[in-house]
């Protein structure tokens, strides 16, 4: 058996071969035109996972016959960029010809972007940067002024079967199986449109089979994709199912599983970012006042992911995963403003008390305005018991403090100056 997985056999290497994209690789669309004409620009191909990013560069480099570089932005960083460089400057009269492929660009920081200024400016080599992500926001503005940035599409459904449908003609050992599509919408489910996917998942279904001859359903593929828990689908059903267990396993206060949903997100080709914002919600929603230092670590981890790049990057989010399951929990901050929103809806634009209006003008004044406000500072503690709620509302209580240390000893304090207000 071979193997090299069926997506890669399946590679198209050539203009004519390559699918979904006549926009912009037709005979009479732009790009297309410039690759055909040899003298192409350094560009940014940007699109959803598994359009063929990847296989277009490659198409590019073989039909130009030009030396051809790549890099994945997951595990190469500076120093990887500079090598290939000088590679490049040493490379004779054809060194200057030389393509440089990034894959995943994005998850390059600014100094890792900054790399490729010079080479990309002097024409040291023609950059192909790939990314998922929008490049205005993920590519420097430096670096993407000297691209052409070219926009791949989804693949259609129509386009994803006949990619299975050549699959099964082309390649020898699916040709040497006798295989039935009965059914195809699991496979086009699990894939997200992405080909890539699509055709590794086919493959391990038809090769579940006990026998030379299959018959996809919905039910096998569902069952093989089950069984194959590695699998991880950054568009589709279990891109959610991480996700959620990933932060449940933090709410639950469980570091193991957590890094474990970690390392599953990080392996499946997660975006950091999306991985670091999550942790930013999660702080306040479910640590909250407990550990007020939650949301600052959070933070400062999404601050340094955004500077660090991959493959870095993940230790940076273990560190900040481990902390936050390891942290006491309180939802209490994210109940309060639940709860305030539903009186807000229900009560509408209640008065706000007029000795606590601004009055920037003197008939605002004469109305009354800040007319007998009590400045907190001014008084013992700190604190007047004065209203702030509208009067509608007086003594409803919004933020409960959650049974924890911290929050414990905000109640207390609270208490001290409210007394039995608000009931705490």
């Amino acid at each position: 058996m071979n193997s090299t997985p069926l997506a890669e056999r399946m590679r198209p290497k050539t203009l004519e071969d390559y699918i979904g994209q006549g926009h912009l690789v037709g005979d009479e669309a732009l790009l297309g035109r410039v690759i055909r004409s040899g003298n192409i620009p350094s560009m940014i191909l940007w699109g959803p996972p598994g359009v063929g990013k990847t296989t277009l560069a490659s198409i590019i480099s073989s039909s130009l016959e030009r030396p051809f570089y790549t890099l994945s932005a997951i595990n190469s960083g500076v120093k990887e960029v500079r090598e290939v460089i000088s590679k490049v400057r040493h490379g004779g009269m054809f060194g200057g010809n030389a393509i440089l492929f990034i894959d995943e660009i994005h998850r390059f920081s600014k100094s890792q972007q900054d790399s490729l200024l010079g080479a990309v400016e002097k024409g040291d080599i023609t950059l192909i940067g790939a990314t998922t992500e929008n490049p205005s926001f993920e590519v420097i503005p430096a670096l993407l002024s000297r691209c052409q940035v070219y926009t791949l599409k989804p693949f259609s459904e129509d386009n994803l079967t006949h990619l299975l449908d050549r699959a099964m003609k082309q390649d020898e050992e699916l040709a040497d199986k006798n295989i039935t599509l009965k059914e195809t919408g699991a496979l086009m489910k699990f894939s997200g449109g992405d080909a890539r996917r699509l055709l590794n998942i086919f493959e391990l279904v038809v090769n579940s089979a006990s026998s030379k001859k299959v018959e996809v359903t919905d039910e096998l593929v569902h069952k093989v994709v089950q069984e194959n828990p590695v699998m991880y689908d950054k568009a589709g059903e279990m891109h959610y199912d991480i996700a959620s267990a990933f932060i449940k396993s933090i709410r639950g206060s469980d570091p193991n599983a957590a890094v474990y949903y970690l390392a599953r997100m990080v392996e499946g080709g997660e975006d950091a970012k999306f991985i670091a914002r999550r942790l930013i919600i999660l702080a306040s929603e479910d640590i909250g006042n407990a550990n007020p230092t939650a949301l600052v670590m959070a933070t400062t981890t999404f601050q340094a992911v955004e500077r660090v790049g991959w493959p870095e990057s993940r230790i940076i989010l273990a560190q900040c995963v481990t902390y936050l399951a390891s942290s006491p929990k309180s939802n209490a901050a994210y109940s309060a403003i639940g709860l305030a929103q539903q009186s807000v809806r229900q009560t509408g634009n209640l008065p706000v008390p007029l000795h606590i209006r601004n009055a920037p003008t003197n008939l605002m004044k004469d109305l009354g305005y800040g007319k007998n406000y009590e400045y907190s500072h001014s008084y013992d503690d700190n604190f007047s018991a004065q209203e702030y709620l509208p009067k509608k509302l007086s003594g409803t209580t919004f933020y409960e403090p959650g049974n924890n240390p911290r929050e414990n000893n905000l109640r207390t304090y609270l208490k001290s100056l409210w007394k039995d207000k608000y009931g705490y």
